[in-house]
């Protein structure tokens, strides 16, 4: 991640986009489109792998065979609704919020550690620190499965101590992935707000202003200079 300051300004909604009233927009529809269908094929890689290496679940579920190619598959398309998305101008923005890191994003991770709860300590752009984490990780990690998950279907493509290494790697990972995403999972339960802002692109204006006061302040501003 580049350490320089997050710019939070982003492209002017279209007409109608925002109510004007105590919700504002938050993320748009190609970006609620490509959060849905991630969400769809890691959740289905995940639990196919679980399938197949969990023998209570394999026995359950039985049709190795099929697990198998959906694990693969699904394993395989989870970055395409990411490289679809890089048309949407505001998912553009959006990645490029989560790949700056600035000061009150260290300062958002030192209150964390101390479990410091207080608003004022923990300052936030449109993504607090841990968001930005969360979703460098979860980019990171796809990637490594992906790599290592292609030295395990096509064996030809390496010799076998790097198909070996392959598997130690993709079989660790996985688990490490299924826990972060127990972890973020977790998280939306525990706050309402948020899943409201994922599946319908607003959010109260005052849950925006209380988790996310560095975006809001700086939207509000834009706002005005428009009127």
């Amino acid at each position: 991640m580049t350490p320089q300051p997050e710019r939070t300004t982003a492209p002017a909604p279209r007409a109608g986009e925002r109510d004007g009233g105590s919700r504002v927009l938050r993320f748009s529809p190609a970006e609620r489109w490509i959060h849905r269908t991630t969400a769809l094929l890691l959740g289905a890689c995940v639990v196919s792998a679980a399938c197949l290496y969990l023998p209570a679940l394999a026995e359950l579920v039985g049709r190795r065979a099929l697990v198998v190619t959906v694990h693969e598959w699904t394993g395989i398309l989870t970055p395409l609704p990411v490289l679809l998305g890089l048309v949407s101008r505001a998912f553009r923005a959006d990645l490029t919020r989560l790949n700056r890191f600035g000061p009150h994003d260290r300062r958002w991770l030192r209150a964390a550690l101390r479990r410091d709860h207080r608003p004022q300590e923990r300052p936030a752009g449109k993504f607090n620190a841990g968001q930005k984490l969360y979703a460098g990780y979860i980019a990171g990690a796809v990637l490594v499965m992906a790599g290592t998950g292609l030295l395990m279907w096509f064996t030809g493509l390496a010799p076998l101590v790097w198909r070996t290494s392959a598997t130690f790697v993709h079989d660790w990972l996985a688990l490490a992935i299924g826990i972060v995403l127990l972890g973020h999972i977790g998280k939306a339960l525990a706050d309402p707000e948020a899943r409201r802002g994922m599946r319908t692109g607003r959010v109260e204006r005052a849950w925006a202003a209380r988790e996310h006061p560095l975006w809001r302040t700086d939207e509000d501003a834009r706002e005005r200079r428009e009127h």
